[in-house]
């Protein structure tokens, strides 16, 4: 697992769940790894975890919400890390757990635009101009595997046109960027973070039941696709939506 060797990534949303199960993947691939999180302290749990492997290349803190957080942010790691190879974008709102699942569907609408949209896009543009003048690399947003096909309720209108978007705008990025920065879309299913452990009983069943491998999706599944998309191993592949989902019945 060495494939990442000399090589240094940025995972913006990196302290939880998939976002810190990136970085440790990265980082035991050889990559030196930076974290971008909202908690200090949460971001100091992954990045403990990234100095005992040595891998290591610093946290930055920014709230995703706010048009000049995301402009300083950007700012702050061309700084720090100038020879960014990949940026992976995961960072998005939560609105199912916490006191945001109680907000009405106008107000975490706003949130998933202003995170999940609007600042991917932004932090996406930002370096994506950046690595092209420089050595070249590799951008990986995420994208939801139901946002192609609808899912019924709230929850699925909203992450579908959230979502939705992010995977249409990845595309577009990807030709302009090309051929110097590769970018595409990994596109979880049913994923066991937050959310999933405390689902009902008829979630739990609705997880299992549309997969093909009957089973929840886990963080690592998706660390390891992402792992591969950023390596040398996928150096043909660009502007592509890579479903993890375990096979959506």
């Amino acid at each position: 697992m060495s494939e990442l060797v000399g090589q240094t990534a940025l995972v913006v949303g990196g302290t939880r769940g998939i976002g810190r199960a990136v970085a440790l993947s990265l980082a035991d691939a050889g990559a030196q790894v930076g974290i971008h999180g909202r908690s200090s302290e949460a971001a100091a749990s992954v990045a403990k975890e990234l100095q005992e492997r040595h891998k290591y290349a610093g946290t930055f803190l920014a709230d995703l919400n706010h048009q000049q957080a995301v402009d300083a942010l950007v700012q702050d790691i061309k700084t720090n890390i100038p020879d960014l190879n990949a940026v992976v974008l995961i960072a998005g709102a939560d609105v199912l757990t916490g006191e945001a699942a109680a907000l009405s569907f106008e107000d975490k609408l706003q949130s998933l635009l202003n995170v999940d949209v609007v600042a991917t896009m932004r932090l996406a543009r930002s370096f994506g101009a950046f690595m092209a003048k420089h050595s070249g690399g590799s951008i990986v947003t995420i994208g939801w595997d139901q946002a192609a096909t609808g899912m019924e309720g709230d929850s699925g209108e909203l992450f579908a046109a959230t979502k939705g978007a992010v995977m249409a705008f990845t595309k577009s990025l990807a030709k302009s960027l090309a051929p110097t920065v590769r970018v595409n879309c990994v596109a979880p299913g049913w994923i066991r973070t937050a959310w999933g452990e405390g689902a009902s009983q008829t979630w739990q069943q609705r997880a299992v039941e549309e997969s093909m491998l009957g089973r929840w999706g886990t963080p690592e599944d998706i660390a390891a696709a992402v792992r591969w998309v950023v390596s040398k191993d996928a150096a043909f592949v660009t502007g592509q939506i890579i479903n993890v989902n375990g096979g959506l019945k």
